[in-house]
């Protein structure tokens, strides 16, 4: 082979092992994420970023992890509460009728603070252009 066609050949074979090697390094979970300990016959894993922690066992060369007993109540007790809170809700919007339109009342109390506060705001607006007239010098006739 010539040099030339072996520097060509190079710089084509290069960017393509970037590309193909970029997916996978992008793809790989954070490594130092999760911390691993042996306790008897169990590994325990313990989530850095969340704190959270799983018992693990090797099963058929495979590693299982499942959440540990007091982790396991607190997240039944979120999911409880989770679902309290979902059953209110759709409670409420049934109550409505599915509607979400304010009544008359409602419009009428909306109405009716607005136009206190245009009304207030259109004054101050006023007594700011009176205040500008007044100080605004005289044009200088001579």
């Amino acid at each position: 082979m010539t040099k030339e066609l072996k520097i060509g050949f190079a710089a084509m074979l290069l960017p393509a092992a970037i590309l193909l090697s970029t997916p996978a390094l992008s793809a790989e979970p954070d490594a130092g994420r999760f911390q691993l300990e042996r306790s008897g016959d169990h590994f325990i894993r313990l989530d850095r970023q969340t704190g959270a922690m799983s018992i693990c066992q090797d099963q058929a060369g495979n590693l299982v992890c499942r959440m540990a007993a007091d982790e396991r109540s607190a997240y039944d007790d979120e999911l409880d509460r989770l679902a309290d809170r979902v059953t209110k809700l759709e409670k409420t919007v049934a109550a409505n009728n599915g509607s979400s339109l304010p009544d008359d009342a409602e419009v009428d109390r909306t109405l009716g603070i607005m136009q206190k506060f245009m009304r207030g705001f259109m004054g101050m607006a006023k007594e700011f252009q009176n205040e500008e007239q007044e100080t605004k010098p005289l044009p200088q006739k001579t």
